[in-house]
């Protein structure tokens, strides 16, 4: 795996400088996200073969390790671990700061990180990459590698900062996670959201159900171009991940300071399992994998102890490959036809007392959560798990009922769809939630839809929303769908740079972004991008200009 970070080195143009007395200008620093405040001080840090690093607690170790590789493969000089009295780097811990805080000063002579955790110490070495400047030296003619003089001050405003991949739609592999893992990292964003399990594919090796990878895994075709556009790819797709791959993966991100969050869609969203072992679903029909995109019906019949048996043994295997404390079990846009029609359920709910199939989603929902619980584990769900129905705009859920039974309260609520007074009212009862709603933060989207401004422009914190409840708010996630989205070039054109925008909204406090600002920050980060081969979205700006002249001009007319 290439390390990614070298890609920095291309972005400076080479001058010619006194190594001692190198001084920056405000406008030559430009990191993503925002720090919270930084000094600017005379001179610079020349890293030089052979300079000593001093750390000394475990917590430091990954950053440690990060730091060395990148000087290393950046510069090809050599820095070796040492005591304190003869360091250039140094470690130090303050257990004052707050979680991922870091605080970093860089003089003529030393450079300093101190955190109070590992996170802390990581993104202190992250903001020192983006500010090396790779120049030529006016005295020896040598390439030097130079840090500004600087103090920086920084801690993020929100501790659930996510960027989500759906491979259930098509499998985009190890090689591609690794890419997006190494940008988010770079860009300080902690939680790796993997849409592993749906309708359209099962991308994990479960090891006591090995059908759901020979076939759920496989599907012959794809819908293509649209949503029910009638047309198709003509070419089977699939693909999976076996557990040793997951573990690599899982243990690359943790060097990057990144929990990777899986996602096992249910009760919903679960054909490519029903085609796997049919007695899973409700209908009792054999199915293949879906070719069509979309909501599809067919659900796990929660009332057979078969498939809650399924269930738990699948969340057992996940437990093993993921550390992860919350565990997503997606929950969202389920079809309760298939339950309303089946006798067998019908006969259930009546006998347990249970009014309506979305009482019956909470009622299995709740029981999963228990497991999950006993197992140290905490459930999160997108909000239809909440009871409530938020797809009015569908026309055969007009006429869901909604639940009476509560969700379990220590249940993380990722809200996608719905209005402030949902919101509040989850609040209000103590859940935690994270803020993803769709029409701000789904990459999808196109980007007319969702410009790089209006991205930036998210707040997790909706207006109007009581200040007594906003530490109910974890934090944001990004949202990469990828039903039309088959090739890697493709999720790249749509998520970059709209993840950079979600990266400072989910790190800078908001009455310090600029956005103005951010646009000269990024475009450093694009020449990075370009070194890499990313294939971001170049049109932002004129997308924007676009959009404000038609806006302007509308508003004119109606003068």
């Amino acid at each position: 795996m290439r390390f990614i970070l070298l890609a920095f080195i291309t972005v400076f143009t080479f001058t010619k400088c006194t190594e001692k007395n190198r001084s920056f200008s405000q406008s030559e620093i430009a990191i993503l996200p925002k720090p919270t405040s930084f000094i600017l001080q005379e001179g610079s840090f020349a890293f030089r073969d052979g300079q000593i690093i001093f750390a000394d607690i475990e917590a430091q170790q990954i950053a440690v390790k990060d730091l060395q590789a990148y000087i290393s493969k950046t510069s090809n000089l050599k820095t070796s671990l040492g005591q304190s009295t003869n360091a250039s780097i140094s470690f130090f811990k303050n257990e004052a700061l707050a979680p991922e805080a870091y605080e970093l000063v860089v003089t003529a002579n030393n450079i300093n990180i101190t955190a109070s955790d590992a996170a802390g110490y990581f993104y202190g070495v992250q903001t020192l990459k983006q500010l090396l400047t790779i120049e030529t030296s006016a005295e020896t003619k040598k390439t030097i590698y130079l840090i500004p003089a600087i103090t920086i001050k920084d801690n993020p405003r929100f501790k659930w900062r996510a960027f989500m991949l759906d491979e259930s739609r098509y499998f985009h592999g190890e090689k591609f996670v690794k890419q997006m893992l190494d940008q988010m990292a770079l860009l300080k964003m902690n939680t790796f959201h993997w849409h592993l399990i749906d309708d359209a594919g099962w991308r994990i090796e479960i090891k006591k159900y090995p059908l759901l990878t020979e076939v759920g895994a496989f599907r012959s075709d794809s819908e293509i171009g649209t949503w029910k556009s009638g047309k198709t790819s003509g070419k089977p797709h699939g693909g999976f991940y076996t557990q040793e791959q997951i573990k690599n993966i899982v243990a690359y991100a943790k060097d990057r300071n990144i929990n990777i969050v899986p996602e096992f869609e249910m009760p919903g969203h679960s054909s490519a399992a029903i085609a796997a072992y049919t007695w899973l679903g409700t209908a009792g029909v054999d199915i293949d994998v879906p070719v069509k995109f979309g909501r599809l019906y067919d659900n796990y019949d929660v009332t057979k102890p078969e498939v809650i048996a399924f269930i738990k043994d699948v969340l057992t295997e996940i437990f093993e490959l993921f550390p992860s404390e919350v565990i997503h079990i997606g929950g969202d846009e389920v079809g309760y036809e298939v339950w309303e029609n089946s006798k067998s359920v019908q006969k259930y709910m009546k006998e347990n007392n249970i009014k309506s199939p979305a009482d019956l989603q909470i009622n299995f929902t709740n029981s999963i959560s228990k497991f999950m619980e006993k197992n140290g584990r905490r459930m999160m769900g997108w909000n239809e798990i909440l009871g409530k129905n938020i797809h009015t705009d569908f026309a055969e859920k007009k006429g869901d009922q909604e639940a009476e039974t509560e969700l379990a309260k220590n249940v993380v609520v990722h809200f996608w769809k719905g209005n402030l007074e949902l919101l509040t009212d989850a609040a209000k009862k103590g859940y935690s939630i994270v803020n993803s709603l769709h029409s701000s933060t789904y990459l999808d989207y196109n980007h007319r839809n969702i410009t790089l401004e209006k991205a930036y422009n998210f707040n997790p914190i909706p207006e109007g929303l009581d200040t007594q409840y906003h530490k109910n708010i974890y934090g944001l996630g990004s949202q990469m769908w990828s039903e039309w989205t088959p090739t890697n070039a493709d999720v790249e054109r749509q998520t970059f740079p709209r993840i950079a925008a979600y990266a400072e909204v989910g790190w800078t406090a908001l009455d310090n972004k600029d956005y103005e600002n951010f646009k000269i920050a990024l475009q450093k980060m694009q020449k990075h991008w370009d070194s890499l081969g990313i294939n971001y979205f170049k049109d932002s700006d004129k997308i924007e200009a676009e959009l404000k002249a038609k806006a302007a001009a509308k508003k004119n007319k109606k003068e």
